[in-house]
């Protein structure tokens, strides 16, 4: 009989971070939510302590705010808060995928497509809770070949906090498609070696978003 061995805390505090990473950022939890520890220690069955240090993480992200007397909430964006994130990444962005794009082989493009192909499906079947995560591995897995991990690391976190947002766009504004065609031409930039075109049309693709996602947002308040 194989005798198990205890699973490390850091291990276990790990999987509880990503656990609710991926509930915060599929809409599970709500903004501004209360995250509470005891819950979620009793839910998860484990002690406080790696609830806590997954919460602490979680903060470092941007994806909760520890506030004394309410603790973990989620945290809620305003929308100039979302288009100034936005903004950041066309700029992070573009120069990264201007610097990868030379040292991009044919792996790094397969990779890339095969996202695309899932990403493609779930817009077709309508699984809004992976669109966010599709979009980030897709757009991440054009960069990798700059060999910038620091870089790369801070774009991810943007796409955590901007994840709920970009779903939102794309599902209320109707742009499946063409969040689609500009995934693939985006992809067929980086086959040619287009650097500069690429890092424009990234930069153009980002902040379009910024503004379908402004627009909707203020023709809402306007209803």
């Amino acid at each position: 009989m194989t005798t198990l061995q205890p699973i490390k805390r850091q291990t276990l505090t790990s999987a509880v971070t990503e656990s609710l990473r991926q509930r915060i950022l599929s809409g599970e939890f709500a903004d501004g939510q209360q995250l509470r520890q005891e819950a979620l220690s009793n839910e998860y069955g484990v002690s406080r302590v790696p609830v806590r240090e997954a919460l602490r993480q979680l903060e470092a992200e941007g994806l909760i705010q520890i506030i004394d007397h309410k603790g973990a909430l989620v945290s809620k964006l305003s929308l100039d808060d979302v288009l100034e994130l936005l903004d950041i990444r066309a700029t992070l962005e573009s120069e990264l995928l201007r610097a990868a794009i030379p040292c991009q082989n044919e792996a790094d493009h397969a990779a890339a497509e095969a996202t695309l192909k899932e990403f493609e499906q779930a817009l077709v079947s309508n699984d809004i809770r992976h669109w966010g995560e599709l979009n980030s591995r897709f757009h991440l897995a054009l960069y990798r070949a700059a060999k910038r991990p620091n870089t790369l690391a801070l774009i991810e976190q943007l796409h955590n906090k901007t994840d709920r947002y970009t779903r939102m766009q794309i599902l209320f504004t109707r742009t499946m498609e063409l969040a689609h065609q500009e995934h693939s031409k985006l992809l067929q930039l980086c086959r040619e070696g287009k650097a500069d075109e690429a890092a424009e049309f990234i930069r153009f693709h980002i902040q379009s978003a910024g503004h379908a996602l402004e627009s909707y947002m203020n023709s809402a308040e306007r209803r």
